[in-house]
């Protein structure tokens, strides 16, 4: 019926839920809904519905499935792998007003939200009551609970305090047929059952719409120390990071960037102030939290001899907020600065961190080999690198024929590292041609069946994360 009876169907739904949630299908809302963060890919919907509730989302999902239209769930539209995007038209379900934080529990740590709330406003609203949420992807003032449970969202912080997965007890989902269930329940310990909340986190919208979400919280430390790291060479930076956590010390936060990088985010944010030595290759910033200030300075003084035999220069210390804020604007900043500059392709690498400075020494000579310059940073804690491939003066031709390649290319040796190719970011639409490194035949297509029991029709995000099998 999709196909061959777009017109019709169009109709058939402004008439059913034109009255019960907010339709948009004016050009400019439709355009925009066709895009993300990703590259310049352009997938636009036919509708973009907005429930307000749970109720209405299950009527939609039902009257799609019966009718086999497509849904893409829509959150703020921040991803960087083309996963929000309805490539194959249809209805985007857009949690835009899906948006209230329903209930803080002070005395067991936890916070029910819909998915359209900010991840920053969460955080700033459990903060405000001496809590924790510790989930913040760069694009933390923008994106939504919801996309970061599609994605399982990391951050910087991931290296402490773990990633989106590691902080939900228990979802509200709706399937394909309009059944709404809770996948597990509100508690710390849950040993009942398949866990079904970890199958949907990171399940990118192809099983299920996320209508309410119950997190985790922590008691807020209190306190923090930031310092920027200057070393001589990338990979003798990236030697330090493992070292660190052998000296026994648990930073909240360590992020490489490259000399290139800070640099884009300096024309980026016009801010000059951070004055880089000539010998600079990167950076490592990192931080250290506690609930005492005087538990501050011991976890500085292990990190310290560490770096300093990898030939760490001396550090810049955040003395204040304000020159936190500053140091984590420029990090913040990287990528969009990176998509300023130029064209280009960015890739979600993660390697057991004792194995990062391969990965880097590896991109570099593959980007030797194909002729492309490339820009790093990301979660070195985490073993997690962001490789920014720039297109520049390469030729179209050049680009759309040897790219693939390339990547290729990286990510074999991602996988010959133990690593994987997709830290947070997701498979999507982009990365999918490259699954079959990751994965065997076998373990795709158990993977498939898993999708073909929540969504038989195939109605929920179609033609992300598999290959054509």
């Amino acid at each position: 019926m999709f196909d061959g009876m777009m017109d019709l169907w169009i109709k058939s739904f402004e008439e059913e839920f034109g009255g019960r949630c907010r339709l948009r299908m004016d050009g400019e809302s439709l355009h925009d809904a066709g895009s993300d963060h990703t590259e310049d890919l352009h997938f636009p919907p036919q509708v973009i519905a907005e429930p307000e509730d749970t109720e209405c989302v299950s009527q939609i999902l039902r009257w799609a499935n019966d009718r086999g239209v497509p849904v893409t769930p829509a959150g703020a539209l921040t991803g960087l792998s083309g996963g929000a995007l309805p490539i194959n038209g249809g209805i985007a379900l857009s949690t835009r007003k899906m948006n209230q934080i329903v209930a803080v529990d002070e005395t067991n740590h936890q916070v029910r939200v819909q998915p359209g709330v900010i991840v920053q406003e969460l955080q700033e609203h459990v903060e405000s009551k001496g809590l924790f949420y510790a989930v913040d992807p760069a694009s933390r003032g923008t994106c939504t609970i919801g996309g970061n449970i599609a994605e399982n969202s990391g951050g910087p912080r991931a290296v402490k305090y773990g990633v989106t997965k590691d902080w939900v007890l228990n979802l509200e989902v709706v399937l394909a047929d309009g059944t709404v269930l809770n996948t597990g329940a509100n508690t710390l310990k849950n040993s009942t059952g398949y866990n079904l909340t970890s199958l949907i986190v990171g399940s990118e919208g192809t099983l299920a719409f996320v209508t309410e979400a119950t997190l985790k919280l922590l008691p807020r430390p209190s306190c923090n120390a930031l310092m920027l790291v200057p070393f001589e060479s990338a990979e003798k930076a990236c030697h330090a990071v493992s070292e660190i956590f052998k000296s026994g010390s648990q930073p909240s936060a360590l992020e490489f960037m490259e000399r290139s990088a800070i640099e884009l985010a300096q024309a980026f944010t016009g801010d000059y102030s951070l004055e880089l030595l000539p010998e600079t290759s990167a950076h490592l910033l990192i931080e250290v939290d506690a609930f005492r200030f005087d538990d501050l300075m011991p976890q500085v003084e292990r990190i310290l001899p560490v770096v300093e035999a990898f030939g760490g220069a001396e550090p810049l210390f955040a003395d204040d907020e304000a020159a936190k804020n500053k140091l984590w604007r420029l990090r913040r900043s990287v990528g969009e600065a990176v998509k300023a500059k130029s064209t280009y392709k960015e890739e979600d690498t993660v390697v057991p961190r004792g194995a990062l400075p391969d990965l880097i020494k590896a991109v570099k000579a593959v980007g030797s080999d194909f002729g492309f310059e490339s820009i790093c940073y990301g979660h070195a804690g985490d073993g997690n690198l962001h490789v920014n491939i720039l297109k520049q003066d390469i030729s179209d031709e050049r680009w759309d024929q040897e790219l693939p390649m390339a990547i290729r290319s990286i990510f074999q040796k991602v996988v010959d590292l133990g690593g994987t190719i997709s830290g947070e970011h997701g498979i999507g639409l982009v990365q999918k041609p490259f699954m079959d490194l990751a994965f065997s035949e076998r373990t795709l297509q158990l993977q498939r069946d898993i999708k073909k029991v929540f969504d038989p029709n195939g109605i929920f995000n179609p033609g992300k994360i598999f290959p054509e099998a």
